[in-house]
C-alpha cells in the first residue's frame, strides 16, 4: 500500500489520539504500543518529504524505510546528526528521545506495561515543545 506524506502525518496524529484513549481506558500496553507508532509514522513522513514526485524510487531507501526501529528511521530520514545536536542542546528533548527510542513493534506482545510506562511514552511523544512529534514536525 502506497502512502503519501500527508497520510503518514494523519496516521501519526490518529495513533496518538488512540494511545490517549487507551490510556484513559487503563489499557496501558495498547497505549504504549500505539504511541510508538505515532512516532514511527512521523519519521516516515520525514522520509517521504525527501522523496521527489516522479523520481524512480531508490530501492535501498525503500527497504530501509520498512522497519519499525525509531533510531534507524532517524538515520534513513537523514536526521541523525540534526537530532544529536538538538539532543545535546535540549535536555528535555533528549530525555523524551531516551524514553521513545527503544520502542519496537514487538511491544505489541507486552502484557505488563505499567501505567507509568505508558504515561511516560505518551508524554515523550506529545510533549510541547520538546517532544518527539514536535521535533519531527520541523522536518516532516
Amino acid at each position: 500500500m502506497a502512502l503519501k506524506r500527508s497520510d503518514l502525518l494523519i496516521l501519526s496524529d490518529r495513533r496518538l489520539t488512540e494511545a490517549r484513549a487507551l490510556f484513559t481506558a487503563k489499557l496501558y500496553a495498547g497505549a504504549f504500543y500505539l504511541a510508538g507508532y505515532s512516532a514511527e509514522f512521523a519519521l516516515k513522513a520525514c522520509i517521504a518529504k525527501n522523496v521527489r514526485k516522479f523520481d524512480f524510487p531508490d530501492k535501498k531507501l525503500a527497504l530501509a524505510s520498512h522497519v519499525h526501529d525509531l533510531m534507524k528511521l532517524v538515520g534513513v530520514a537523514g536526521l541523525d546528526g540534526t537530532l544529536a545536536t538538538a539532543r545535546e542542546s535540549n535536555n528535555a528533548l533528549d530525555l523524551n528521545w531516551q524514553t521513545a527510542k527503544d520502542w519496537t513493534e514487538a511491544s505489541r506482545y507486552e502484557r505488563r506495561i505499567s501505567r507509568a510506562q505508558a504515561r511516560d511514552m505518551i508524554a515523550a511523544i506529545e510533549a510541547d515543545p520538546d517532544g518527539v512529534l514536535w521535533w519531527l514536525k520541523n522536518y516532516s
